[in-house]
C-alpha cells in the first residue's frame, strides 16, 4: 500500500533541501575564495620579501663600487697639492670615518650627510687658485623635525659635487662652481652649478657611472619620492636633486 504525500510538502521539502545544497555550495566557494585570498596575500608577501633582498643586493653593490672612486679622487687631490696636505689630511679624515661608519648604515640625517657633504667641498678646494669663484650656500631649517633623523640615503651628494670640480673649467677666468644645499618642509635639495669646460668636452670620457649609479640608488630607496634632472643652459651645467623626505617617511609609515 503506497503511502499518500502531500505535494505542497513534498515541494517545501524539497526546496529546504535545494535551499541547504546551495548554502553548502556557498559556502565552500567562501571557503576556496579565502584560502585563494590567503595565498595570494602570502606569495604577494614572499615576493616583496624577495624583491627586497634584491634590491638591497642591488644598493650593496653600488655602494662598493662608489667608495673606492671617491677615495681615489681624494687621494689624487691631496697628491697634486702637497702645500696643503695636513689640512686636507684633516678633512679627509672626517670623509673616511663617514664612508667606513656612517655610509655602512642604511640611513643617516641629513645635518650628517651635509656636513659629509661640506668636508668633500673643502678637499676638493686645494684644486683651485684663490680667484676661483666657489660659492656655497645652506638654506636649512634646522627646527625642522627630519633634519636630524635617521631618513636619508648617505653618499647621496657625492657624484653631483665631484662631477661639478671635475667637469669645471678651472682656468677660465669667468668659471665658477655653485652648491646650493636646501632643508625646509620635509625636502633635501641639492642644486650644482658650474661653467663647463671646453677641454673637459674634448676628452673621452672612460666614466660616467657615477650619475647613473646615483639615479639606481634613488629609484631603489625612494623611488616616486625624488626628482634629479640635468640641464645645460649655454655653458652651464646645472644638476637638481631634491627628495621629498617627509612623504618618503609617511609612505614607510603607513606600509
Amino acid at each position: 500500500m503506497l503511502l499518500a504525500i502531500d505535494v505542497p510538502v513534498l515541494i517545501v521539502y524539497s526546496a529546504i533541501i535545494l535551499i541547504v545544497a546551495l548554502m553548502i555550495f556557498v559556502v565552500c566557494l567562501v571557503s576556496r575564495f579565502k584560502k585563494s585570498k590567503a595565498r595570494e596575500r602570502q606569495l604577494e608577501h614572499s615576493f616583496q620579501e624577495l624583491k627586497s633582498k634584491v634590491d638591497d643586493l642591488q644598493l650593496e653593490t653600488l655602494e662598493s663600487k662608489l667608495d673606492p672612486h671617491l677615495l681615489k679622487n681624494i687621494l689624487n687631490s691631496i697628491q697634486s697639492h702637497a702645500y696643503q696636505t695636513y689640512f686636507a689630511l684633516d678633512k679627509l679624515a672626517n670623509v673616511l670615518d663617514y664612508i667606513l661608519y656612517e655610509s655602512k648604515r642604511k640611513f643617516v640625517t641629513p645635518y650628517e650627510e651635509i656636513e659629509f657633504a661640506k668636508n668633500l667641498i673643502e678637499i676638493n678646494k686645494i684644486k683651485l687658485s684663490p680667484l676661483f669663484e666657489l660659492k656655497i650656500k645652506l638654506i636649512v631649517d634646522e627646527t625642522d623635525p627630519l633634519f636630524h633623523q635617521k631618513i636619508m640615503a648617505p653618499l647621496i651628494s657625492i657624484d653631483l659635487i665631484e662631477n661639478a670640480f671635475k667637469h669645471a673649467d678651472l682656468q677660465n677666468p669667468d668659471a665658477f662652481i655653485s652648491i646650493v644645499f636646501e632643508f625646509r618642509d620635509g625636502n633635501f635639495i641639492l642644486t650644482v652649478s658650474n661653467k663647463i669646460s671646453t677641454k673637459a668636452l674634448m676628452q673621452k670620457e672612460r666614466g660616467g657611472i657615477g650619475n647613473t649609479m646615483l639615479e639606481q640608488r634613488l629609484n631603489i630607496v625612494y623611488k616616486r619620492f625624488f626628482k634629479f634632472k640635468k640641464v645645460i643652459e649655454e655653458d652651464v651645467h646645472i644638476a637638481y636633486l631634491k627628495i621629498d623626505l617627509l612623504e618618503y617617511k609617511t609612505k614607510m609609515c603607513t606600509s
